[in-house]
This record gives structure tokens, C-alpha cells and sequence, in this order.
């Protein structure tokens, strides 16, 4: 009889072995990507651009037609291009930059295939993202794991600051608050004074991520972090408490879009010969114009509403057993379940001579909140480290002051980093995954297979589930962007051109959402997502049943929404 490492082992041979055969046999596809950016001429008459918050020069630039980056010169290319990246300008003057990226066809998607099987099979997030990337690594040819592909990848400053956000900062910050009490004794006042139960817990947690409009990350460690005390004191499941924390983090973020969302997605939004696309003020209108069209991501907040409510008709069995089971027994986990939290933050470990005062979880949270909103609305961009940063040094300084001694702190600090070591694992290592699946071209290879001779109304739908598989495989709804924008666009416009349609503004407005909502269902319901991962973990959740419970409601709006975007195409019509 096969038993589950059986079948684990069996199907991670194969995989290697399928990896060894890509390498040795299938030869790249080189793809010509073009990116416009913003240019303009410094007061020394040179041409520069703007990458990133980076002014950087504009060099060599060469005729599109005398690139060797162009299509028509890949297609007859053997081996690999002279150049990775080029300045070409178009007959028309325009000037961009020319990149060759590569696909392995369907081999392509192996590693991220062999993650999210190995996810559902095992159950175990880092032996299932460890064969990913060991897959990945054995289809470059490259055998040094340790060496040349997770010390890179661990070593820059994406990986980096996970390591310090989500194990220092968040750790050290969750351990102080439940060695000093404070965490309790906020769950304590806002039972007695707004949470009656777990629907007006659920309500809460609801509320504020909608508030916490940022999406992501940051959303999901801020509700999570401050909701799931109250949740818990309330007897809400944690399959409950992660659906709602991850269902209002990006898709709120998608509809409630005053966030760095649309300054990011407007720089893939060009199309050359587009007017309303033409300038960046432009790109950002055009993305606001097409919120009304975020079908997806308006249903799934509305869904999470419901449920909240205790209405569970669109929500699945999953969610409704693990209500039941909290409400009839009080267990908020599965009997098999294995948090991404270990027991140390609920373990009550408070000195007998302090006394706990809610004001010690308030008054950093305040902090938290008004560094993170704070520096977004000055700088752009929430500095979120910093918040985080400020509010532990709070903290700390409480306990200290109200006579915590120093070991007591530490103490606290270190269960706190013991509680959220293993997500931080899990998250750095999707990091190099996500990588691995970027660099040997999974996500272009999907919206490779896409042709132009698709009737418009079935565009919009194909490119959903294009980027609900991208995301989903690679844990990103931003790579996606990256991705599946600069080729989603142009060959929407060029449909509804061939296609005459009356009103091509509004048809690409809905195949733009249906890019941006796909990217987002995938990122949510990808059990190597980050913010999938965070959900889980800042509410004490196994990862598995998190995803397993959310699919259903999740799936079921993605398909709504997708008979939406179906009609929808007819207006422009």
C-alpha cells in the first residue's frame, strides 16, 4: 500500500528526472520584450530615465530594425543573444528598451508544478518549495543548490527584509505584547466593549481590512496581528480569521486603489498608438476608470462580507465545518493541523508582579498605523519597517518603564522569534522560487500559448486564467503584472482593432481587469504566496487548510466574475 512519503518520493524522482531531461534536451525560446520608460533630457542636453526611483543614462542606442533583440532576428538565432538589454528607437522616434527573455516551453512551468503538488501531497510548505527550487535549479544546469542559487537569492535586499520584518520586527513585537500581557488585556477590553461574539469579532476584522487598504503584506500582518487576540478570545476558527485577513488585503487594495498600486501598474500599461495610454497621467486615469470592472475583486470582499455575517451559502464546506467545529468544541484548529505559529505567543507568560494595561497593545499599534499611513501619504510609499521598527522600541520601553527587567524582555523577544521562524523560512524560500520560475520564463510561456485569432469576447476570460495560473504558480500578483501587462495589452488592442469594435477604451479596461483580478485570485489562493503565507501565520492557521477553505469561496467569485467580464465585452461591441 502507498502511503503519503511513498508517494512523496516517488513523484520528487520523477520530477528531477524530468528536470535532467528539460536541460540536456529542450533548447530555450528567446522572446523580444519591449519596456518604455519615462525619459527626458538632463541640463546637460543627455537622454536619462527613471527605473525604479533611479535616474540612470540612456547608452547606445541602435535602430529597432538593426536590433538583434528584435523578434525576427531571435527566431533565427543560435545559441544564445550578444546583448540581454538594448536602447532601440522606432521609425516613429519613440525610444525604448529591447529585452530577450527565454521560455523551455512546458518544462517551463516544472518547478512551480512540482511545488504546488508536492504542497497538496505532503502538506510540508518547505520540503514542497525546497523541490521546487531544487527542480528549477537541475533544469539550468545548475547542482550547486547551496552555493550558487539559495545564498544568491537569500542574499539581496527582498530577502533581507523579510528576514527582518517578519522575524525581528513582527516576531520580537507579537512576543513582547504576550510576555508583558498586553495582547491579552486588549482581547479582554474589546470583548466587553464591541465584540459580542464571532460574528462582531469577524465584522472587526473585516472592517479593518478594509481600512488597511495597502493590500498585501502589509494588510495582512497589520489585521492579522491585530485582530487575532479578539478573534480568538471571541472562539472564531482560524480557517475563518485567514479568509477574512486574506480575502480584504489585495483585493480590497484592487478597488480602494489610493496605495502604490497604480503608480507600479502604469508603467506596463503602454501601448504605442493608444492616446489614452499615451502619458503616465494617463495610464493611472485609464487604471481608475477600470475599477468598476474589478468584478473579481468586488465579489470576493462582498463574499467575505457575508460570511462574516455568519451567512455561509457562498462560502463552502470547509468554512462551515470549521465554524461549527469552534462553535460546538472550541477548537479553533483542525485536529491535524499544524500552525505556521508555534504556541509560544499563547502560552501566558506574564511576570507575577506586572500588571498589563491595554494602552501597551494600543499605543504601539497607533504608532504602527500612523508611521505606516503617515510616511505613504509624504513619501509614496509606506515604510513599513519603520513602523514596525518604532512600535517594538515602544514597546520594549513600556515594559522597562513599568518594571520589566531586561531578561524578562528578552525572554518574551526571543518566544516571539521562535513562533514565526518557520513562515520566515517558508517566505524566503518562495522568494528564490518565485525566482527560478521568473527566470526560466513559466509565466511567459503561458501568455506565449495565447494567439491573436481568439473571437473578443473570449480574450478576456483567457487572459484570467492565464494569470490565475502564472499567479498562482509563482505566489505573485505583481510578477504577474510584470509579466502578462506588456503582452495582454497590445494584443487586446489589436483584437478590438481587427475586431472593429465600436468602443476599444472599454474593451481594454475590461481585459486590463481581468489581467489584474486573475493576478490577484491566484496570489490569494497560492499556498506560496507571501501574503497567503502571512495570512496563515499572523492567525495562527495551518497553511493547508487556510488554502483548502479559501478555494471554494474564492473559485466561485473568480467564476462569477468571469461571466461578468464575458458580458461586459459586448458594451464595447
Amino acid at each position: 500500500m502507498l502511503t503519503r512519503n511513498s508517494v512523496t518520493w516517488g513523484f520528487l524522482l520523477l520530477a528531477l528526472a524530468a528536470a535532467l531531461l528539460a536541460h540536456n534536451y529542450q533548447q530555450p525560446v528567446w522572446k523580444e520584450q519591449s519596456y518604455l520608460y519615462e525619459t527626458f533630457t538632463d541640463d546637460t542636453g543627455r537622454l536619462m530615465y527613471r527605473n525604479k526611483g533611479d535616474v540612470l543614462p540612456v547608452d547606445n542606442i541602435v535602430a529597432y530594425q538593426d536590433s538583434p533583440l528584435r523578434q525576427a532576428n531571435l527566431d533565427t538565432l543560435q545559441g544564445e543573444p550578444e546583448v540581454k538589454k538594448q536602447w532601440v528607437q522606432k521609425d516613429d522616434g519613440q525610444v525604448m528598451m529591447l529585452q530577450a527573455d527565454f521560455h523551455y516551453g512546458m518544462w517551463s512551468l516544472l518547478p512551480a508544478f512540482v511545488t504546488i503538488a508536492l504542497c497538496l501531497i505532503c502538506r510540508e510548505p518547505i520540503v514542497a518549495l525546497f523541490a521546487g527550487i531544487v527542480t528549477g535549479a537541475f533544469m539550468i544546469g545548475q547542482f550547486d543548490i547551496t552555493d550558487k542559487v539559495l545564498i544568491p537569492s537569500l542574499a539581496t535586499p527582498s530577502a533581507a527584509g523579510i528576514l527582518i520584518l517578519y522575524l525581528w520586527l513582527l516576531g520580537g513585537l507579537t512576543g513582547i505584547w504576550a510576555k508583558t500581557g498586553a495582547a491579552q488585556a486588549f482581547a479582554q477590553s474589546m470583548t466587553r466593549h464591541f465584540v459580542r461574539g464571532p460574528r462582531s469579532a469577524k465584522l472587526v476584522t473585516w472592517l479593518l481590512g478594509v481600512i488597511f487598504f495597502q493590500g498585501g503584506t502589509i494588510s495582512t500582518v497589520l489585521v492579522g496581528t491585530t485582530v487575532r487576540p479578539i478573534a480568538d478570545k471571541a472562539g472564531v476558527s482560524h480557517e475563518e480569521l485567514s479568509y477574512v485577513v486574506d480575502s480584504t488585503a489585495s483585493p480590497i487594495a484592487a478597488i480602494m486603489a489610493f496605495n502604490a498600486w497604480p503608480a507600479y501598474v502604469q508603467a506596463f500599461l503602454f501601448v504605442p498608438g493608444v492616446a489614452f495610454l499615451a502619458t503616465e497621467a494617463d495610464r493611472i486615469a485609464f487604471f481608475f476608470d477600470s475599477i468598476p470592472f474589478s468584478f473579481y475583486a468586488i465579489l470576493a470582499v462582498f463574499g467575505t462580507l457575508l460570511m462574516s455575517l455568519n451567512i455561509f451559502t457562498f462560502s463552502g464546506r470547509r468554512l462551515r465545518q470549521a465554524h461549527q467545529r469552534a462553535a460546538s468544541t472550541g477548537q479553533l484548529d483542525a485536529p491535524t493541523a499544524r500552525p505556521m505559529s508555534s504556541g509560544e505567543l499563547h502560552k501566558v507568560k506574564v511576570p507575577e508582579h506586572y500588571r498589563a494595561s491595554l494602552w501597551e497593545f494600543v499605543l504601539p499599534l497607533f504608532v504602527l498605523l500612523g508611521i505606516a499611513v503617515g510616511t505613504f501619504v509624504v513619501l509614496g510609499t509606506p515604510k513599513v519597517n519603520w513602523a514596525f521598527g518604532t512600535a517594538l522600541l515602544l514597546a520594549a520601553s513600556i515594559a522597562l518603564v513599568k518594571g520589566m527587567t531586561l531578561e524578562q524582555l528578552l525572554d518574551g523577544f526571543g518566544d516571539g522569534l521562535k513562533s514565526v521562524v518557520v513562515a520566515s523560512i517558508v517566505l524566503m524560500l518562495a522568494v528564490t522560487i518565485g525566482g527560478i520560475s521568473k527566470y526560466i520564463g513559466g509565466g511567459l510561456y503561458m501568455v506565449d500559448l495565447l494567439g491573436e485569432s481568439v473571437p473578443f469576447w473570449a480574450l478576456p476570460v483567457i487572459l484570467q486564467l492565464i494569470t490565475m495560473v502564472i499567479a498562482f504558480s509563482t505566489g505573485t500578483s505583481w510578477g504577474t503584472y510584470a509579466i502578462a501587462f506588456p503582452l495582454a495589452m497590445p494584443l487586446a488592442w489589436v483584437i478590438a482593432q481587427d475586431q472593429q469594435l465600436a468602443n476599444p477604451e472599454l474593451y481594454m479596461a475590461v481585459c486590463f481587469a481581468t489581467v489584474l483580478n486573475g493576478s490577484v485570485y491566484g496570489d490569494q489562493c497560492s499556498p506560496i504566496s507571501d501574503s497567503t503565507i502571512l495570512s496563515a501565520m499572523t492567525t495562527g492557521c495551518d497553511l493547508m487548510d487556510h488554502v483548502k477553505s479559501q478555494l471554494f469561496p474564492a473559485g466561485l467569485a473568480a467564476g462569477a466574475a468571469a461571466i461578468l467580464w464575458t458580458l461586459a465585452t459586448f458594451l464595447a461591441q
